[in-house]
């Protein structure tokens, strides 16, 4: 269980909820199979598993969610063939033309159809609560999937009290005065990850992978007043990650330091999932307050 982008957020309230509580909350929007005529079905599903039934998964204050999405797919291109083919029959054996209104009522139809035999394509997508730290962590840097799980949960408990995270200070003017120095704060390291852009809305991008960010070709970017809107880092050789101007990190990489200390911990695949996960929330719940400190606090 190793998260791998990470979008943040802050809990602006505590949850008054507890483990138990939470879990009864996510029972009432627990998933269910899509039905035949449905075209998608969402909800809570166990995070260890199908063969597991609680839908949480809880570590001291760290509750791991699962929010399952089965939809059926219909690739457009068959609908409008089918579509057309029926429009042509009617304006061959009426001698008229089918107008807007009648295509799309034709076109409901015909989805109505197709969906019984449709194929479903079912994904997952995970979140962990830490209430004592006060963070809603997604395991995605897509906004879809991220306000998909946020707004269901949000429809789960009623509320949800979160808000990105807010800085004092300006990440991509933080991390571009670091490469400038060619130095990184005391117990972070450069990657070889880096994305710099110039400024307005239209300014060109340079994305660098594979690369020496103190080297000659970053400065010249740095000197021509790009800025830095993705950096890639190392926490105290334990977490490499790439942090974006907005505070989100993707590529996120437990080190071999960290792997270490699972090494004949587990004697079973459950086991091995909650040493893994609080592994990973214990190592986070150190990195995240750091982040913030990083750009002066939070806001």
């Amino acid at each position: 269980m190793w998260f791998r982008n990470l979008t943040l957020f802050r809990l602006v309230e505590p949850l008054p909820l507890d483990a138990e509580s939470l879990a009864a909350k996510l029972e009432s929007r627990a998933f269910r199979p899509c039905p035949s005529h449905q075209p998608s079905s969402t909800g809570w599903t166990p995070p260890l598993g199908r063969k597991a039934r609680d839908l949480i998964h809880a570590t001291a204050d760290q509750w791991l969610l699962c929010l399952r999405v089965d939809e059926k797919v219909l690739p457009a291109i068959v609908i409008n063939q089918a579509l057309a083919e029926q429009v042509a029959v009617i304006e061959d054996d009426q001698r008229r033309s089918v107008r807007r209104r009648e295509k799309q009522e034709l076109r409901e139809q015909l989805v109505h159809e197709l969906l019984p035999r449709a194929l479903t394509r079912s994904r997952r997508s995970y979140a962990y609560l830490d209430a004592a730290g006060g963070w809603l962590v997604v395991d995605s840097a897509s906004p879809r999937a991220v306000e998909e799980l946020t707004e269901t949960l949000r429809k789960t408990l009623d509320s949800l009290p979160i808000a990105p995270p807010r800085v004092k200070q300006s990440p991509a003017m933080v991390m571009t005065a670091w490469l400038v120095a060619g130095q990184a704060p005391a117990d972070f390291a450069f990657g070889d990850i880096c994305e710099l852009q110039e400024g307005g809305e239209n300014g060109g991008v340079v994305r660098c992978r594979g690369q020496d960010l103190t080297g000659d070709e970053i400065r010249a970017h740095l000197d021509a007043g790009k800025q830095v809107t993705r950096l890639g880092l190392i926490w105290n050789e334990r977490i490499a990650f790439v942090l974006d101007e907005m505070l989100a990190i993707r590529r996120l990489q437990f080190l071999d330091v960290v792997h270490e200390s699972l090494r004949d911990g587990a004697d079973s695949a459950a086991a091995l999932f909650d040493a893994e996960f609080a592994l990973m929330t214990g190592e986070l719940a150190l990195l995240l307050p750091r982040l913030l400190e990083l750009f002066g606090g939070e806001a």
